[in-house]
């Protein structure tokens, strides 16, 4: 006898797959399945809900806009050229150094953003020249960038998995930086070093002559007092926290984008760069509207309580090992949505059985990104091999991000199960 809540999240699923099947994005076939919920729940089309859900992220969704934008001017203005051409003419007698400078460089954008896709569009592709260049193929290029470029949306500051799933518990989004940080960085250095140490001579020249050109007046002061601005926000609010006033992310990060723009060696318009941003975004603000009201549907009808329920008294080695095939294949079902609805019971599980949810949602976060090469999205990994200029079968770039996403899966799991012991990363 199936229940009430097996029922509606039956036709919800029904109503997902058939979205799906009639090529509807994934933003309105999440939209769909939520208006299915509430059909099938007999709360027809519960107004209110829907736009109680719909500024769920809206929090999330400011700090991405205005990160973004602050890159995107950090690029526009030609600082990012400037690092790169840099950091290429300085350290390309030794590969090693230049590796693992490569990787910041990757790490950054999507780290202050939380999101790959900026990644790869503000420093993907100058990387993959240089890369190129270094004798490494362009399917090793594309799996190189798609992989950091995934960590670097899960590192810290913002990881948009921890603080959708942190926001679903109830669970402040504190604690996280280490436990964030210290495997996104040795992945995305394990992956660098792993697909990149064989090559050839670095070709300087050549790359030289294909990177941009930045503005002659750029310099180092002018990219690095932005991000003093915006760290030392951060420092002050939590130095003296009840002596100064509550900015929140979102104005830090507009507060770093106008010194930027007011730092520019080059005349900038910043209304077609805040055009653009959100243009850029706009995938990513409907992926959150919409999974805000999915979940907020989900809790009407009793189906987030019923999934809750549910991984609560599963065996605890089923779904450790279900681990490895169940974020990936959410993410690429669900892109960021996954976090909300596949998220928040397992953490709710893993402190049921006296694990760390902090370290636990950081590992489960590390293994999320992979799933945006697979399909039916596979928006950041199509991306990837556009931005990169890689040609070739989708499946050859595929089979070069397997070691590298093995090892994460890995990495991510261990973490998880192992996230009491590690909980000293927290530093709460």
């Amino acid at each position: 006898m199936f229940t009430y809540a097996e029922i509606i999240l039956g036709v919800m699923v029904a109503v997902y797959v058939l979205a799906k099947v009639l090529k509807l994005s994934t933003e309105l076939s999440m939209l769909a399945a939520a208006l299915a919920g509430g059909l099938a729940g007999g709360f027809w089309i519960p107004a209110r809900h829907i736009a109680e859900g719909a500024i769920t992220y809206l929090d999330i969704n400011l700090i991405f806009i205005t990160a973004t934008l602050f890159m995107n001017i950090l690029k526009e203005s030609g600082g990012i050229a400037f690092v790169v051409r840099g950091i290429l003419k300085r350290f390309h007698k030794s590969r090693a150094l230049l590796l693992i400078l490569l990787t910041v460089l990757l790490l950054v954008p999507g780290a202050l953003t939380g999101a790959g896709s900026v990644t790869v569009l503000i420093t993907g592709g100058m990387v993959a020249i240089v890369l190129n260049y270094m004798g490494i193929s362009r399917v090793k290029t594309a799996a190189i960038v798609f992989i950091i470029a995934g960590l670097s949306a899960a590192a810290p500051p913002v990881s948009l998995w921890a603080m959708m799933t942190a926001a679903g518990v109830n669970m402040p989004y504190v604690g996280f930086f280490w436990p964030l940080l210290v495997p996104c960085v040795l992945a995305a250095l394990l992956t660098i070093f792993i697909l990149g140490w064989k090559g050839g001579k670095t070709d300087v020249e050549k790359a030289f002559k294909e990177l941009p050109e930045p503005p002659r007046k750029m310099n180092w002061i002018r990219i690095i007092l932005p991000f003093i601005v915006f760290f030392g926000l951060i420092v002050v609010g939590r130095r003296w926290p009840h002596s100064t006033p509550i900015l929140g992310l979102p104005l830090m990060f507009l507060c770093a984008a106008v010194v930027s723009f007011a730092l520019s060696p080059k005349r900038l318009n910043f209304l077609k760069i805040s055009r653009d941003t959100i243009g850029q975004l706009l995938p990513l603000i409907g992926t959150l509207t919409c999974a805000g009201i999915l979940v907020q549907i989900m809790t009407l009808t009793g189906v987030r309580g019923f999934l809750a329920v549910t991984a609560v008294t599963l065996p605890i080695a089923v779904v450790f090992i279900s681990l490895f095939w169940l974020l990936p294949i959410s993410e690429a079902v669900l892109m960021w949505g996954a976090a909300p609805v596949i998220g928040v019971p397992l953490v709710l599980l893993f402190n049921t059985i006296g694990l760390n949810p902090i370290v636990a949602l950081a590992g489960m976060s590390v293994i999320w990104p992979l799933g945006d090469a697979l399909p039916p999205t596979a928006i950041i990994g199509r991306l990837t091999v556009e931005v990169v200029g890689y040609k070739e079968s989708y499946g050859d770039f595929l089979k070069q991000c397997i070691i590298p996403a093995v090892i994460i899966m890995f990495l991510g799991i261990l973490m998880v199960i192992y996230s009491q012991e590690l909980g000293f990363l927290t530093g709460v």
